[in-house]
């Protein structure tokens, strides 16, 4: 079988991310892949045997996604989005996969709808024309009208033979961010879970026993970093870590070292994150869905506090669905105090750790299970 994964990340690096441990299992199982990735490049990404083709990069203004950036950060002209068009077009007939694997979009990236429209039609048009399945992750931002919905379900109408739901519906079904009409139903597909495998959590390395402060490698997250060095000032006695990325990562580490105490180290993003992660006293992060999956499958106490600038409630649906689980807690960004973050990061640390999460993880296999099924479904 030949794959082909359309994405484009704007803001942080999840979309990429997921993408890329999909591409990289389909390809361990024989698999040819190529991701077509849109956003800006992402240094260290895993990818393994599959081919990542790098397109004309786009990134949001902040969490303003419907203005555009192009790789200068100017608002991003007809003439270069008709050249990422053009390059997806190219890339796709050449390789002419048997499966189109579009990520997020039609659920999202309403705003980048004609290019992937171009891919699929492209996909479509082959010879051997090639089944089209999205890829979404368990919570979506709701639609905000109506129309949206039917929107949605149009495209998926007239183009899409599956949706593939990155989820285990016994925690975090789709219902509880998109409404799911019987015509949607039929084309949902749950995989369980797309993450990496287990960390082992060995012990020795630094910062064990910490508290880990991480926000991805993303754009957001400098408030966090700065409550958490607040909280830490109250907390003495126990050590925090604080794991930096983003474009300006640089600057933000420089800023907070000049004001952290004794007891915080900063750090750039570290390769061994997920082990960090499970051999941490407690993590205190945003809830985007690769970091929720490294909560889950390390068992590690954990504090969300979900991004939630310009209307985003993606990370906040996830974060109460999450919550319910044993040794996991929310707070919300604005109404952190130094005081009451300091009380629920020594609760969590005080916690019995919570056994490894028994729930599906072995998405990526299972997502290529279903995308073979058409696959074959399409060539008979």
């Amino acid at each position: 079988m030949k794959l082909c994964i359309v994405v484009t990340h704007l803001l942080g690096t999840g979309h990429l991310r997921r993408a890329a441990v999909l591409g990289r299992a389909a390809a361990s199982a024989g698999v040819d892949v190529t991701i077509l990735s849109g956003g800006m490049p992402v240094t260290g990404l895993e990818t393994g045997n599959a081919r990542l083709v790098q397109l004309p990069p786009l990134r949001s203004d902040g969490v303003d996604f419907s203005t555009l950036l192009d790789d200068t950060g100017t608002p991003a002209s007809d003439a270069y989005k008709t050249q990422r068009s053009d390059r997806l077009a190219q890339e796709i007939t050449a390789f002419a996969p048997d499966v189109l694997l579009t990520e997020l979009y039609p659920f999202g990236r309403r705003g980048l709808a004609h290019e992937f429209t171009t891919a699929i039609q492209t996909a479509r048009g082959l010879p051997r024309p090639a089944a089209v399945a999205a890829s979404i992750r368990d919570i979506l931002a709701p639609p905000s009208k109506p129309k949206r919905v039917v929107q949605t379900e149009a495209v998926l109408a007239e183009y899409y033979d599956a949706v593939l739901v990155h989820s285990d519906p016994d925690v975090v079904p789709l219902s509880a961010s998109w409404p799911v009409s019987p015509f949607l139903q039929e084309r949902l597909r749950y995989t369980g879970f797309v993450a990496p495998a287990a960390p082992s959590g060995e012990s020795g390395i630094a910062g064990q026993g910490d508290i880990l402060v991480s926000a991805g490698g993303g754009a957001v997250g400098r408030n966090l970093f700065e409550k958490a060095v607040q909280a830490a000032r109250l907390m003495p006695g126990q050590k925090f870590r604080l794991l930096v990325g983003g474009q300006d990562a640089e600057v933000v580490r420089a800023s907070l070292i000049a004001e952290a105490p004794d007891n915080v180290t900063v750090e750039g993003l570290r390769p061994d994150f997920r082990n960090l992660l499970a051999c941490a006293a407690c993590s205190l992060s945003l809830c985007g869905y690769n970091t929720a999956m490294d909560i889950l499958q390390t068992g590690v106490p954990a504090l969300f506090v979900p991004f939630d600038d310009g209307n985003e409630v993606e990370q906040t649906l996830r974060a109460r669905c999450l919550s319910q689980l044993t040794g996991i807690d929310m707070m919300i960004g604005a109404e952190i105090t130094a005081q009451s973050l300091a009380a629920r990061l020594g609760a969590l640390c005080a916690t019995q750790r919570r056994p490894v999460s028994s729930h599906q993880f072995d998405g990526a296999m299972r997502s290529i299970e279903f995308l073979e099924d058409l696959a074959h479904a399409r060539a008979a």
